[in-house]
């Protein structure tokens, strides 16, 4: 635990985390999730089914050793296990332990861990589950090392340790008059028991000072924002070169010929390094083809470009956007499987007084990360080392020995700062190249790096998806009858090789669990064959789910003369406790349903509260509109409201967001304002411009002025962030990073609707105004 001189904070990519000592560690791995799901067998009829983080790989850890570190001079270092990609987890970390271990903010710095799931527990940066899995954890973490420096305390001055005090930074004995900082007690502290279970004290939360308040700054903000952080792309080591590489234009496509001698004779390029394509499922291999490794990036680069490749563009040559979208919609419009059924559908649609129909299209669209893949590898004496922005350091330790055929012990990923991530940095294909790379060199570290152009031509994309929906209204304009195919290739295409159906995570994304009081309802999933590589994408199969099923709504409100606030309030019906297994969803975010079933009164706050904040119902100007959407996902409720206006050409503003979310306690409110205002913004961006399509199997979008995400001139000039109190810190946290994202697109295109009575139903918007 505690004494610890040498714990370095993250000023660069050649220190390390040193002496951090374990004892006791706690938790344990349960059942593995997504990839690995799908390819283990059935859990046995007698064992426990678990939930949250007790279902991922590795588990939990709360060991104060692993995650607290107090020097001779009371500087408090925190370890912090997870990815810090902008979200602000390095800081959530640090404070929640900080709060309990009740150290002096000031004192307290946090350095980065590397990836061994092995000790710190599960490490993915994904799901909006960090603090969500690690709340609890981390607060019992600092409360022992709270207790150890008190019981130190006490064994030196001779008194019970329950009158010693703990109290920002310093520890007293009021009777004897004794106190003493805790640097001074740290070395002995960190040789007493850790104390585990009951005997674990934490504080009453009316105790806090620091989680809930929503005053505390990004620990790493100076850093940051004098460029003393470090990313993926900082990192400097003695005698690097740097490599680019060609990959396929088409993916499953590979190399039929190459022609290297125009490139080795641009200036500072050394080798040419064939890489060979992955066998099926791809899952998160090089796509294969040609690295060009220089003296610096741009030699590797204009290296590159000097090579004559002839490619075998495989089995998706043929990609058309355009086409794919038409037999999208061809299996949308026929029954598909079955997912979710509830009562007659088709004897309630026959006997309708009112039918409606609609079909919403979602293109690809890429992460986009402002800082592109890159990582560093160097090899010596049989052990690997890596500097990489990942996401998923454990994953990229083992992608790394699986490919070049050595155990995870010889390996090291020490993770960088990430200038974004959006789940593209889940997959560590990149990694492995960078080592790849590195072993043609005989183990001279090499620097990979991709392009903007790189990225949006040969990343993992959000799916493209068909959503067709269809009710049956009665003779007041209610629903009666409801159908939803959602026809999508799936993010299980690439663990499982010809996989056309959505797996159970993504049904349970907004589909299956659709919380709505309708007596008949059914929802279908069509087959549908992938043709690139399918990836998370943040909030994932939410979005398509969401910006139909939200759109459609307000289509039934205007078909039945309603309110679309209020009749989306009638649709969700009464407040009321819904166990997502019973409706079909047998996933639920990986959490146990007893704890985290679907609250439909939570999810008419954050609409209500939504439209409370826009002045739901005010009259606007002319050529301007009011939307709104609400959603339930990653076990948090969000609304959005938008105010838009509609120009005499068709161009689209959006003046203003409100956006409420109730995601249960709140440990950083700065930290989950920041996270919605990028989801609106985010949002935004999917509703207005970005979309990726293909042509003869090759992405069309090269760079930011074709792949567009939202200017800061484009970004609405008011957003306002709801918090719904949420104070019991007894209950279950929700998620936040991802929540924020599903409801903006459709709040934006209803208020497109309420501006100019057209109704549209393609994302993105651009250009479909002004025809």
């Amino acid at each position: 635990m505690i004494h610890d001189t040498d714990l370095a904070s993250q000023a660069g990519p050649a220190e390390a985390l040193s002496n951090v000592s374990r004892r006791g560690l706690l938790g344990g791995a349960g059942a593995l999730v997504l990839a690995l799901s799908l390819r283990t067998p059935a859990r046995a009829a007698d064992e426990p089914k678990t939930f949250g983080a007790d279902a991922m790989p590795h588990g939990w850890r709360d060991d104060p050793h692993l995650f607290v570190a107090i020097a001779p001079d009371g500087t408090v270092t925190v370890t912090c296990h997870r990815s810090e990609m902008g979200q602000g987890v390095r800081t959530s970390v640090a404070l929640v332990v900080a709060d309990e271990l009740d150290a002096d903010w000031a004192k307290v710095k946090v350095a980065q861990a590397q990836g061994d799931e092995t000790k710190f527990g599960n490490q993915d940066t994904d799901g909006s589950r960090s603090l969500r899995h690690f709340f609890m954890p981390l607060r019992r973490a600092g409360a022992a090392a709270r207790q150890m420096l008190i019981e130190a305390a006490a064994r030196q001055w001779g008194v019970p340790a329950a009158e010693v005090t703990a109290e920002n930074h310093v520890l007293r004995h009021a009777r004897s008059g004794k106190q003493a900082g805790y640097g001074e007690l740290a070395a002995a502290a960190a040789q007493l028991p850790v104390p585990t279970g009951d005997a674990v004290r934490l504080k009453d939360a009316a105790a806090f000072r620091y989680i809930g308040k929503g005053k505390t700054g990004l620990i790493d903000n100076h850093d940051i924002t004098t460029g003393k952080a470090w990313y993926g792309l900082d990192t400097r080591l003695d005698g690097m070169l740097y490599a680019v590489v060609a990959h396929p234009p088409v993916f499953g496509g590979k190399v039929k010929s190459v022609d290297a001698d125009a490139a080795l004779k641009v200036p500072g390029v050394v080798k040419v390094v064939p890489i060979d394509p992955p066998t099926p499922p791809v899952e998160f291999q090089p796509l294969g083809g040609v690295a060009v490794i220089a003296k610096n990036t741009w030699a590797a680069i204009k290296g590159r470009e000097a090579l004559t490749i002839t490619w075998d563009d495989g089995p998706n040559a043929s990609y058309d956007s355009d086409t794919y979208r038409a037999q999208l919609e061809e299996a949308a419009r026929k029954p598909g499987k079955v997912v979710r059924q509830e009562g007659d559908v088709d004897a309630a649609m026959a006997k309708a007084a009112k039918r409606i129909s609609a079909e919403y299209y979602i293109p690809h669209l890429v992460q986009a990360p402002m800082e592109p893949p890159a990582a560093t590898v160097r090899i010596k004496d049989g052990k690997v080392e890596a500097w990489a922005c990942t996401q998923a350091p454990q994953a990229t330790r083992d992608r790394i020995a699986k490919r070049l055929g050595i155990g995870p012990e010889n390996v090291t990923v020490n993770v960088t700062l990430l200038g974004g991530g959006f789940g593209r940095k889940s997959k560590p294909d990149y990694v492995v190249e960078a080592a790849l790379c590195s072993k043609a060199m005989d183990g001279a570290p090499v620097k990979l790096t991709w392009t903007r152009e790189d990225d949006l031509h040969h990343g993992y994309y959000h799916t493209v998806s068909v959503e067709h929906l269809e009710a049956g209204l009665d003779e007041t304009g209610k629903p009666v009858a409801w159908l939803h195919r959602s026809v999508a290739p799936t993010i299980g295409s690439i663990f499982v090789d010809g996989a056309q159906n959505e797996i159970p995570i993504e049904l349970g994304m907004g589909l299956v669990n659709t919380p709505f009081a309708i007596p008949n309802l059914r929802m279908e999933n069509p087959s549908a064959p992938a043709h690139v590589r399918i990836g998370w994408f943040r909030s994932v199969s939410n979005i398509p789910h969401a910006f139909a099923i939200q759109s459609f709504v307000a289509e039934l409100a205007h078909a039945a003369g309603r309110d679309p606030k209020d009749y989306l309030l009638e649709v969700i019906g009464p407040a009321r406790i819904i166990d997502p297994v019973k409706i079909g969803d047998a996933w639920n975010y990986g959490e146990d349903p007893s704890r985290y079933p679907i609250d439909t009164g939570r999810l008419r706050r954050v609409i209500e509260a939504a439209a409370s904040g826009i002045g739901w119902g005010r009259k606007v100007e002319k050529g301007r509109g009011l939307g709104i959407a609400g959603h339930y996902s990653f076990v948090t409720y969000t609304a959005a409201a938008a105010e838009v206006e509609v120009g005499p050409k068709g161009e689209i503003t959006v003046h203003r967001v409100d956006i409420a979310v109730d995601c249960g306690p709140q440990v950083n409110p700065e930290r989950i304002r920041s996270q919605l205002e990028g989801a609106v913004v985010m949002g935004m961006g999917l509703a207005l411009t970005a979309e990726i399509s293909f042509k003869n199997g090759r992405a069309v979008q090269d760079n930011y002025d074709t792949y567009e995400i939202t200017r800061i001139d484009a970004a609405p000039k008011v957003i306002n962030v709801h918090l719904l109190p949420g104070s019991d810190y007894g209950k279950p946290l929700g998620g936040v990073g991802e929540p924020g994202v599903p409801p903006v697109a459709p709040a934006i295109v209803n208020a497109v609707f309420a501006a100019t009575g057209r109704r549209i139903r393609q994302l993105p918007l651009r250009d479909k105004l002004s025809a």
